[in-house]
C-alpha cells in the first residue's frame, strides 16, 4: 500500500531555490569522500517532504539499475537541461563536487535576481491593492452616510463635493463589478507568477521598452556571465560554453548578441573582442573579460563579473522602489484627503450658518 502511494506522488520542475539546495548538499557529500549513492541516500533520509524523498528514491533507483547520474537526473524530469548537461560533464572529468558546488552558487545567484524582480513587482502591486480597497470603502460606503447627514440637516453637496457623491453612486451600483475586475486583477498576477509562457512575454516586453531595457540587459548578462563561469569552471572550453549558456537566455533581444558573438568566434575574433563588439558587457566589464582571457582566468573573472551585475540590479531595483513607494503613498494621501474634504466643506458650511 506504502509503494502505490508512493508511486502516486507527483514531483513538479525544481525552482532555483530546490536546485541549489540540492545541489549544495551533493556538494558537501562528494567532497567528504561519500559516494553517490550514498549521499541520494542520506539526502532522502533528511527530505522534509514527500515530493523531495520521490525524488531522490527515483535517482537512487535509477543508479542501482546501473545508469550514469546524469542520465538517472534525467529520468525524473525535474532538473533544468543546463544542469543535466554540467552534471554529466563533471562526471566525464571527474569533477561532479566542484561542479555541484558552482551550479549551488550559480541558482542560488539566480535566485537572489528573481527574489528581487518580484519584490519590485510585488510591492507596488500590494500598494495599489490596497489604494483601491481604501478609495473604494470611503467613495462607495462613507460619503453616502455624510449625504443622508446632510440631507436630514436640510443641505446639499456640490462642487466637488458633488461629483464625488456622484461617483459613490457610480461605484455603489457597479460594486460588483469593480469587485470581479478587481479579483481578475489579482488571478492575471498569480498566472504571471506561475507560468513561464506569461514571464517570457513580460521579459520580451521588457527588454523592448525604454524604460526598462537597461534593466533587462543586466538581468540577460549577469545570467550569461554566471553561466560561462560555470561552465568555464567545469570543463568547457570558450566556443562550447557559449553553446551551451545559450541555452539559458530567455531575453530575445540579448539572445541576438550573443548569437552575433558566436558567429565572431567561429570567424576567429578572440572572445574578448567579439563580447565587446556584439555588445554582451559594458566597457568596463569588457576590459576586466580581456584581461581574464590573456591571463588564463576567464571563469574566475566571468564569476566576479557576475557578482558584479547582481549588485548593479539589486541597486537599480532599490532605487526603484525608493521612488515607487513615496510617489504611491503621496498619491493615496492626496486621493484620501480630496475625498474628506468634499465631506467636511459642506459640513463646514453648516457650522458657520449655525455660527
Amino acid at each position: 500500500m506504502s509503494k502505490d502511494k508512493k508511486e502516486k506522488v507527483v514531483i513538479k520542475p525544481l525552482n532555483n531555490y530546490e536546485i541549489s539546495t540540492f545541489s549544495s548538499q551533493m556538494s558537501m557529500m562528494l567532497s567528504a569522500g561519500i559516494s553517490v549513492k550514498e549521499a541520494l541516500h542520506l539526502i532522502e533520509q533528511d527530505a522534509d517532504t514527500a515530493e523531495a524523498q520521490e525524488l531522490t528514491t527515483r535517482i537512487h533507483a535509477s543508479l542501482e539499475d546501473g545508469n550514469t547520474l546524469s542520465d538517472s537526473m534525467r529520468s525524473v524530469e525535474v532538473f533544468p537541461g543546463y544542469m543535466l548537461e554540467m552534471v554529466h560533464l563533471g562526471e566525464k572529468t571527474g569533477k561532479l563536487d566542484i561542479v555541484f558546488a558552482s551550479l549551488a552558487d550559480y541558482y542560488e545567484r539566480n535566485e537572489a535576481i528573481r527574489s528581487s524582480i518580484e519584490q519590485a513587482i510585488s510591492y507596488p502591486f500590494i500598494m495599489v491593492a490596497m489604494m483601491f480597497c481604501v478609495i473604494i470603502v470611503l467613495v462607495a460606503k462613507v460619503l453616502p452616510i455624510f449625504r443622508n447627514v446632510y440631507e436630514q440637516l436640510g443641505t446639499t453637496m456640490s462642487g466637488v463635493s458633488a461629483v464625488i457623491l456622484g461617483a459613490s453612486g457610480t461605484l455603489g451600483a457597479y460594486s460588483i463589478t469593480f469587485i470581479v475586475i478587481f479579483c481578475l486583477f489579482v488571478i492575471a498576477y498569480l498566472y504571471v507568477r506561475e507560468s513561464s509562457k506569461a514571464q517570457s512575454r513580460i521579459i520580451d516586453f521588457g527588454s523592448r521598452c525604454p524604460l526598462t531595457r537597461d534593466l533587462f540587459d543586466k538581468i540577460a548578462a549577469g545570467h550569461f556571465a554566471s553561466g560561462m563561469a560555470l561552465a568555464l569552471n567545469s570543463g568547457f572550453q570558450t566556443n562550447d560554453a557559449i553553446g551551451l549558456v545559450e541555452q539559458l537566455i530567455t531575453n530575445k533581444e540579448y539572445l541576438k548578441k550573443v548569437t552575433l558573438c558566436k558567429a565572431m568566434i567561429n570567424e576567429g575574433t578572440a572572445f574578448a573582442d567579439a563580447t565587446v563588439k556584439a555588445h554582451i558587457f559594458s566597457g568596463n566589464y569588457g576590459r576586466m573579460i580581456a584581461t581574464g582571457y590573456k591571463s588564463g582566468m576567464m571563469d574566475t573573472v566571468m564569476n566576479k563579473v557576475a557578482v558584479k551585475y547582481e549588485e548593479e540590479i539589486d541597486n537599480e531595483i532599490g532605487r526603484f522602489l525608493s521612488i515607487i513607494e513615496p510617489t504611491l503613498v503621496a498619491f493615496l494621501s492626496i486621493v484620501v484627503g480630496l475625498i474628506l474634504l468634499s465631506v467636511m466643506m459642506p459640513l463646514m458650511g453648516i457650522i458657520s450658518q449655525i455660527g
